[in-house]
């Protein structure tokens, strides 16, 4: 083992422990309200599917990685390549689809009362559980000709392969192969576009309700800690975070399914952007607020609440 194996090797088992330790905290409090009768809100389902996918994704790409790192190439058989393959790629299919849920459902809930979605907000948290399970269904549907390409790495078969170090995964002719890297991710693609159309929305209904409120802001707090802006800080930075790791990962693995080119930074790369965002995100949930189960900081003083921005779900 080299010493930049081993540098890679320590740089994932720091980002395994700590995305670890920050999803199985939320996990746990989520998990606490549940059992103990305790209050919970509505969006709590969405953080505790979150959680788990996050874990998952986590869990999936960097334990193989890192020991693959160590040395270790040859501890998967064919049907343990294709588990972690699948496994992964449901689980990051699933954290961009409940964080997209997330973001719609926030949207809707803090919308005014003027405003044409104010009469979906009811409907729309009766479908918050359903629409988690569906997510889960849809991803597991569209992945499912993820481990027809993979296979053991010790394979003898006469094909073009991507070595991953611990799995190979196999190569058609580019049309195929592309043909299925973008079946596989219409599903990212539309969950990001709307996401970000979500987040745009909120920004704006809290740029306009800050508008509204400024005179009382310039009387009681600095406009650099109102809650809007607060907010507004929030979304952008979680949306920008996700967008960001989440596009950087969707090109390498159209790099990798229409090059099959294998190199090694390329692979390690990968294997890094894919869990950053799942090792960040309960950081930037805990860090908005000290109330773990609100995704948005939209409380505000009772002198200055306004029914429809202050509103629990």
């Amino acid at each position: 083992m080299t010493s930049v194996d081993l540098k890679i090797a320590v740089i994932f088992l720091v980002q395994i422990t700590i995305g670890i330790l920050g999803n199985f905290s939320l996990l746990y409090h989520y998990m606490s309200l549940c059992f103990n009768g305790g209050r919970s809100r509505s969006t709590d389902v969405i953080f505790r599917h979150l959680t788990v996918a996050n874990s998952l994704v986590i869990l999936s790409r960097g334990i193989p990685e890192t020991m693959a790192a160590f040395g270790l190439r040859y501890f998967l058989n064919d049907f343990g390549c294709k588990v972690v393959f699948y496994m992964h790629r449901v689980a990051r299919g699933v954290s961009i689809g409940t964080t997209c849920l997330l973001s719609i459902f926030q949207a809707i809930t803090i919308s005014p009362r003027s405003s044409r979605w104010a009469e979906m907000k009811a409907k729309a948290l009766k479908y918050i559980g359903p629409s988690t399970i569906l997510c889960w269904i849809l991803h597991m549907l569209v992945n499912i000709i993820v481990p027809m390409y993979v296979i053991k790495k010790w394979s003898n078969e006469n094909i073009t392969t991507i070595d991953f170090k611990y799995c190979s995964a196999t190569l058609h002719d580019k049309g195929t192969d592309f043909l299925c890297a973008t079946v596989t991710s219409i599903p990212d693609v539309l969950c990001l576009g709307l996401m970000c159309w979500a987040s745009g929305s909120m920004v704006f209904i809290l740029y306009t309700h800050k508008q509204r409120v400024q005179h009382i802001h310039r009387n009681n707090l600095s406009s650099r800690f109102s809650p809007e802006t607060r907010a507004t800080q929030t979304i952008l930075v979680l949306v920008s975070t996700f967008v960001s790791f989440y596009t950087l990962s969707s090109i390498i693995y159209i790099c990798f399914s229409c090059f099959g080119k294998t190199t090694w930074w390329l692979v390690d790369t990968s294997a890094l952007i894919n869990i950053c965002f799942p090792t960040v995100s309960p950081f930037i949930l805990l860090s908005c607020n000290p109330c773990v189960s609100r995704l948005f900081c939209t409380c505000t003083r009772r002198n200055t609440q306004l029914p429809h921005l202050t509103r629990n779900i």
